[in-house]
């Protein structure tokens, strides 16, 4: 059975991630923003084609730091998006909730610093 919490213990045990960040690699977060959301939207889905039965717990968009160049002006702000709803839905307690929420934040932000899929899994936040 899946775990809730509130938007504000949600909210705090995302901070509560994002503290636990080494500070090295927490620099880096100072051009990030971080939103919560409910869920992905349809779009979001679509674009990466994830399939119906299948959850997305967190998205990076913007372009990775290995892919930056100074002659590029207009970009697009950074973003990692948690969502709330995906993440209680593959939890059942609270604990789960915070390791969830924190091996997302540490996921996608090894996607802003160029990391794929392979990558990340062999770190163990796939």
């Amino acid at each position: 059975m899946a775990c809730r919490v509130s938007k504000e213990k949600f909210a705090e045990i995302v901070h509560e991630a994002l503290v636990e960040v080494p500070e090295r690699f927490a620099k880096a977060l100072e051009t990030v923003r971080i939103e919560v959301r409910s869920r992905p939207t349809r779009k979001m889905l679509c674009n990466l084609q994830i399939p119906k039965d299948e959850a997305l717990l967190g998205l990076y968009e913007g372009c990775p730091a290995t892919e930056r160049s100074v002659e590029e002006s207009a970009v697009m702000p950074e973003v990692i998006y948690i969502f709330k709803q995906e993440i209680e839905a593959v939890c059942e307690t609270i604990e789960e909730i915070h390791h969830q929420v924190r091996t997302t934040v540490l996921h996608e932000l090894g996607h802003h610093f160029g990391l794929n899929e392979e990558n990340l899994d062999a770190l163990g936040y796939g």
